[in-house]
């Protein structure tokens, strides 16, 4: 965690060198990060052409654009290629209105744009091409458009278990880019919504259903059956693969929990160890940009982390009053800036508790109140006193407004579904700060506009008062039969989820005495216990891992559920799974099929969620139902929300602009915070 002093330092500095000295732009609409045209991939690939194989092609239809802007107007001297002077031919392009390059800011030549040099990690010029290293086994670090990339061939295991060791990755799956189409098809399942989603402008990573029978090795995505996979979108992309080479990994230039690396020099000390070559050139990238990461849900799609090829377009909300500055969460982290109806979500900044992650973080909130103008009044920011990003608004000297962390997830589907209507919102995620002290995660809301009521959760069980227990499954898994599954024997439950010897007594004398607990309605940990007890996941390596290898033994639904139970205490409903525990251990002890029994527990959820719908939706008259958090992630399970639901009258509300998971709290912080 970051000093207390470090953040309000930081926080004050911002104010200072921006907008409190009034340092602004006229509002603008800067373009972000497009993938490369079909015109200048024919150039690439032509022999005839003066720009053949020349790594940064590009024209007014794409290339950089936010990760180079400096300051607006998106003119050439103020970006990073104001470094560069256009040769003759390059400039008459440039000032030929009937030019594909006419005013392309970027626009350059062999003769007079950026380099591009090869070195080994001894910054010593490799001879043989880049494509050779890769098809050598060697791992590359290769600048692109919005920082760096760790590559090496995806089909080549010892590459890909080398990278995992070095980068220390132990099981979190790898993103992959394909040649062209036809490669992915080779590899996945691709429905035409996800074909066009590939080959759009944007060029995001795209969730796949991955092809049972493959050449790739088991260790590039352990234990799922999906698959992330982007096509090339810059002509260096292109050619990366050289005349052999069809997939290749292409994962962020980082250490686990870092930012992206982006300069070279930075790269060269932060890469080092990891990297076995260096790809570089010398056009500077002044706005970090991760790549966007999405999938398809009923034919349109949903994103999960929003950035390069995304951000900084706004979002259109309700016009509000004042500008805001809300501040997210401090993992997944994204900040939102709100001038008038136009809501700026940042570019993924990652973990803040990393320092380099943070730093990053505060330019970037710089530099966002540059570009747009923006003088926040407010700012917006988690319930949670410990959150560093609840330390770093005490630092700006403006006012504040805490949001809860459900009630900002599910402001921020209603915003961007532009819906000010009444409501009944559901939010499952890992953890967040509940007013009443202890760790929501399984919430159901009533309301509008920003204005909600608390009115059902997920029973709590205690768990203890540190956030390691969203590393151990199997630790959660023995809180919740010890508490809700009338299993006494603690020896026995620690043998069979493998525990180390005493630590069932130990946990067992705890709950008895109350020390270092804290109570949780979290979903994720529901679903960590589910994967512990079946035997798939005793620890996460990286957020949501038990979930996700959960998920994926799901290969056909079933329409069988465990009991559960809705009562009602005061004026909220408490939802129960007392009764599926005992159920799911019996299923494992007569050796029922696990990928059954984990789409039985899915059903599960999926029921309970319905009927408790249902039940507010008779309390209320409402019928209009939205659906946030991480969970909401599990494509199995919100498919089967969105049938369901809809079967039942429900219209259903979800999120396709900003990610359902904590990147996207901050657009609903700040349009909470604008209302009040």
């Amino acid at each position: 965690m970051l000093a207390e002093k470090e953040d309000t330092r930081f926080a004050k500095s911002i104010m200072v060198t921006g907008v409190a000295q009034g340092i602004g732009f006229d509002d603008v609409y800067i373009s972000p990060d497009l993938a490369i045209c079909q015109e200048c991939r024919k150039e690439l690939s032509d022999p005839a052409d003066r720009r053949y194989k020349f790594p940064f092609i590009n024209c007014t239809n794409c290339g950089p654009r936010f990760s180079i802007i400096e300051r607006t107007p998106y003119d050439r001297k103020n970006t990073t290629m104001d470094f560069f002077t256009m040769c003759p031919k390059c400039q008459g392009e440039y000032e030929e209105p009937l030019s594909r390059r006419f005013h392309a800011q970027p626009n350059a030549c062999p003769d007079c744009g950026p380099t591009l040099v090869c070195l080994d990690v001894e910054m010593r010029p490799y001879s043989e091409d880049y494509a050779a290293l890769l098809e050598r086994g060697l791992i590359g670090a290769v600048k692109s458009i919005g920082g760096f990339h760790l590559v090496c061939d995806a089909k080549n295991g010892d590459a890909v278990n080398k990278l995992r060791r070095r980068k220390k990755r132990e099981t979190k799956p790898f993103a992959v880019m394909a040649r062209d189409i036809e490669t992915v098809k080779r590899y996945c399942r691709v429905s035409q919504a996800e074909e066009e989603l590939l080959n759009s402008d944007q060029a995001p990573i795209v969730i796949l259903q991955q092809v049972k029978e493959t050449e790739l090795p088991y260790f590039l995505n352990p234990g799922l059956n999906s698959l992330g996979v982007m096509l090339p979108y810059t002509p260096l992309h292109h050619l990366l693969f050289g005349s052999r080479l069809e997939i290749l990994v292409m994962t962020s230039g980082n250490r686990s929990d870092e930012s992206i690396a982006c300069d070279n020099a930075e790269a060269l000390a932060r890469l080092r160890g990891i990297a076995d070559f260096f790809l570089l050139h010398d056009r500077r990238i002044l706005n970090l940009c991760d790549d966007s990461i999405t999938r398809v849900a009923r034919n349109r799609m949903q994103i999960i982390r929003r950035s390069r090829g995304y951000v900084p377009l706004p979002i259109k909300v309700q016009s509000t009053p004042y500008p805001v500055l809300a501040l997210g969460g401090d993992l997944k982290n994204t900040f939102c800036l709100l001038k008038g109806d136009n809501a700026y979500l940042s570019q993924h900044i990652g973990d803040l508790s990393n320092k380099i992650c943070f730093n990053e973080f505060a330019k970037a909130i710089v530099n966002y109140q540059q570009y747009f103008q923006a003088n926040p009044v407010v700012a917006a920011h988690d319930l949670h006193p410990d959150y560093i990003t609840t330390r770093f608004a005490q630092g700006l000297g403006i006012e504040m407004i805490g949001i809860q962390h459900h009630e900002a997830h599910l402001a921020s589907c209603l915003a961007e579904n532009n819906y000010g209507g009444d409501v009944l919102g559901l939010v499952c995620d890992g953890s967040g700060y509940g007013q009443d002290g202890a760790i929501w995660g399984f919430e159901f809301f009533a309301g509008k506009n920003g204005f909600f009521k608390r009115v059902a959760h997920l029973e709590y069980v205690h768990c203890l008062a540190s956030d390691g227990m969203a590393l151990r499954p199997d630790r959660m898994a023995l809180l919740y039969l010890l508490q809700q599954g009338e299993f006494k024997d603690e020896k026995r439950l620690a043998r069979y989820l493998k525990l180390p010897e005493g630590e069932g007594a130990l946990y067992k004398r705890l709950l008895a005495s109350n020390q270092n607990c804290i109570l949780t309605s979290s979903c994720g940990r529901l679903f960590d216990a589910a994967a512990a007890i079946l035997g798939i996941c005793t620890l996460n390596s990286y957020e949501g891992e038990a979930a996700m290898r959960l998920e994926a033994l799901c290969r056909e639904r079933t329409e069988d559920y465990y009991p559960f139970s809705i009562a009602a205490s005061d004026s909220m409903k408490i939802i129960s799974v007392r009764e599926m525990w005992p159920l799911v251990m019996k299923d494992l002890e007569k050796k029922r099929d696990k990928g059954y029994i984990a789409a039985k527990f899915h059903r599960t959820v999926e029921k309970m969620i319905i009927e408790t719908f249902k039940v507010l939706r008779q309390a209320t008259g409402i019928s209009t139902a939205a659906l946030s958090g991480g969970s909401m992630q599990n494509a199995f399970l919100l498919s089967g929300l969105l049938n369901s639901l809809e079967k039942e009258g429900f219209i259903v509300l979800i999120h396709r602009q900003v990610p359902p998971n904590d990147g996207g709290i901050s657009l609903g912080q700040a349009v909470m915070a604008g209302r009040l």
